[in-house]
């Protein structure tokens, strides 16, 4: 993942970045979607990554029917969506980390759900600054 554009949130006054319960598109892990893979991930880290993708794409430790991840507490590194992972994955600077996680997340999603997706609304929402 390289750095990307900024947020598309524009009608929202965004706060901060948070994993929105009951979302998923995270989990999906399509390594085709993720070119760059290699670049970010040693090489036990990418073994543990090819090895967690299922049927669709879709990690094998996500709930479809609950949509949640059956592993969060004890999920990998590459998981993790939080300053010190982004530096070292990215290095995305703390000080950057919340619209750059903002914007994957909105990418991730549109990917997978669609840009009119009520998966994307309902991100936008619990994003919003209050």
């Amino acid at each position: 993942m390289k750095k990307k554009a900024q947020s598309k949130a524009e009608d929202y006054q965004v706060g901060k970045w948070q994993c929105v319960a009951s979302c998923g598109a995270c989990c999906n892990l399509s390594p085709e979607e993720r070119p760059d893979l290699e670049e970010y991930l040693s090489s036990e880290e990418l073994q543990t990554y090819l090895s967690m993708v299922g049927e669709g794409g879709w990690c094998i430790n996500y709930d479809h029917d609950q949509r949640k991840c059956n592993i969060y507490e004890q999920r990998p590194r590459f998981c993790r969506v939080q300053p010190d992972t982004f530096k070292s994955m990215f290095d995305i600077e703390p000080a950057e980390f919340n619209e750059f996680a903002i914007a994957c997340c909105e990418d991730q999603i549109t990917g997978v759900y669609g840009e009119q997706s009520p998966e994307l609304e309902h991100y936008y929402q619990e994003i919003a600054q209050d």
